[in-house]
């Protein structure tokens, strides 16, 4: 990934700041429950839901075992309908494609559909830095961006912002980006909504050249999907004459069939809609003028840090993901935190564990991910695809205690060590050898009871801040062992 926001601080700072702002709670609480109670009624209407969201995990992990092979088989269908594919290891290289692209079309503006892959790589800057204005055109997105702000919800970016907030950002921003906001403009979701339309349709009917990314790639037919409730990517899709969609290559399906599987799941679990009010499919180039789609048509596959994550036989199953967000609208962890403070374009339960695989787990915030959770379960059972999120939480724990990913040295294969975590790696090692050696196990355990009396209530130091809401355990006054064999130890000896 092209690395976290600018400035942000490990989880734990981020989210400390973030519980203290009481509008900021407010307006997620309001957010998350709504979403989540719509979603709730939306899957019960389905009989087969729990065979839906097996058929989606069994063709995600199908698709990934053989991710090379429908890859190739998607260049080739893309080529065949006139499309040119681009390979893209990381994000720079992703960046320079697509920049390259833009500049060759002559524009010095693109539209842009949501897209969170063009978001992972910087997109946007890279495109400023050369020149070119990116716009955004989906409403919350749009949000985003005239309040110079950042993403904090995968479905819905700008839930950190409430009605009054959004009406003082496009009355004093709008203007800067191009059509005003109308005079007099309140905070009702009509007027808003309005004002956002008007200011975007001249940005739609002057735009050559539009950015994409996709929810799906169909190997067998090389055709994008990209599914939505507002119409702006329709818009972006049909419209300009030069469309550059920029996709992870996790999300491809096999078979045009797959689809609809996903396409029952997916509005369900992310807006709570039986169907979404715009699917947009596109199959390479249009043939004519006066059709509707693109005459020259680019799609940048990215990799940045998928293949790494795919060879992790836990960790790989993040790669399932279908962006849908019902992990974090149960999530007690983002209800109170927030986004800002995953310090990624993916917050959330599945940023905690697809971050810090796809960056590594080298800087202190993507070190901290994994233990942004209370590995309650909640966002396991709500995901469609079936991403055991709390199983890949404590192995990326695992991970960051034992010193990141492994690397290779000659035959031997070594961890390197971790930065951080020292007490608790001390402790492990403590631990580990007490219980192979029951004489001192013992000892400890003795000691410990007879002390009792003079153990504090409270962690010293770092641990103070767990221990603050947490009762420490009350040593017992004798050890286990030794009841045993107060109580036990002389009957067995009898028989």
């Amino acid at each position: 990934m092209s690395g976290t926001f600018v400035g942000m601080p490990a989880f734990p700072v981020a989210a400390h700041e973030a519980v203290g702002n009481t509008t900021l709670r407010a307006n997620l609480r309001h957010a998350t429950h709504t979403i989540r109670d719509k979603r709730a009624k939306a899957v019960a209407e389905l009989d087969d839901w729990a065979l839906l969201r097996e058929a989606g995990k069994q063709i995600k992990d199908h698709t990934l075992r053989h991710l090379d092979t429908y890859l190739v088989q998607l260049e080739e269908a893309v080529t065949a309908a006139g499309g040119v594919v681009h390979w893209a290891t990381d994000a720079d290289e992703a960046n320079r494609i697509v920049t390259r692209l833009a500049k060759e079309t002559g524009e010095s503006e693109v539209v842009k559909v949501k897209s969170m892959a063009t978001q992972e790589i910087g997109l946007n800057e890279a495109l400023e830095a050369a020149g070119i204005a990116a716009y955004e055109t989906d409403l919350a997105e749009l949000i985003v961006q005239l309040g110079h702000d950042r993403p904090s919800h995968i479905l819905v970016p700008a839930i950190h912002r409430n009605r009054g907030e959004i009406r003082d950002i496009f009355a004093k921003e709008m203007g800067e980006w191009g059509r005003p906001a109308p005079e007099g403009l309140t905070d009702t979701p009509a007027e808003l909504a309005e004002a956002a339309r008007l200011h975007l349709r001249e940005k739609f009917l002057r735009a050559k050249v539009g950015i994409s990314g996709a929810n799906f790639m169909v190997a067998e037919t090389g055709t994008l999907v990209v599914v939505e409730s507002e119409g702006n990517g329709r818009m972006c899709l049909t419209l300009p004459e030069t469309l550059i969609s920029v996709v992870g290559i996790e999300k491809i399906v096999p078979t045009w069939r797959d689809l609809e599987v996903f396409l029952q799941t997916l509005p369900r679990s992310s807006t709570a809609e039986r169907m979404n009010p715009y699917t947009s499919m596109w199959t390479g180039t249009s043939d004519t003028e006066t059709a509707d789609g693109p005459r020259v048509f680019h799609l940048v596959l990215i990799d940045n840090g998928r293949t790494d994550t795919l060879a992790d036989e836990v960790g790989r199953q993040a790669l399932r993901c279908i962006r849908c967000s019902a992990c974090l609208n149960v999530c007690p962890v983002y209800e109170r935190a927030g986004g800002h403070a995953y310090g990624s374009v993916y917050p959330g339960p599945i940023g905690a564990i697809l971050s810090p695989q796809l960056r590594g787990t080298a800087s202190e915030i993507d070190a901290s991910l994994p233990y942004a959770s209370s590995l309650c379960g909640a966002c396991y059972e709500v995901c469609p695809v079936a991403i055991d999120i709390p199983e890949v939480l404590v192995h990326l724990r695992e991970r960051v205690v034992q010193g990141g990913p492994a690397t290779r040295q000659g035959n031997r294969v070594v961890l390197k060590p971790a930065k951080g975590h020292a007490a608790e790696r001390a402790a492990m090692r403590a631990a580990g050898w007490a219980f192979v050696h029951p004489g001192a196990l013992r000892a400890g355990q003795r000691v410990a009871s007879r002390t009792r009396r003079f153990h504090p209530r409270t962690l010293p130091g770092p641990g103070r801040a767990w221990s603050a809401t947490r009762d420490l355990p009350q040593v017992p006054a004798e050890p286990f062992r030794d009841w045993w064999q107060r109580t036990h130890g002389k009957k067995e000896s009898g028989k």
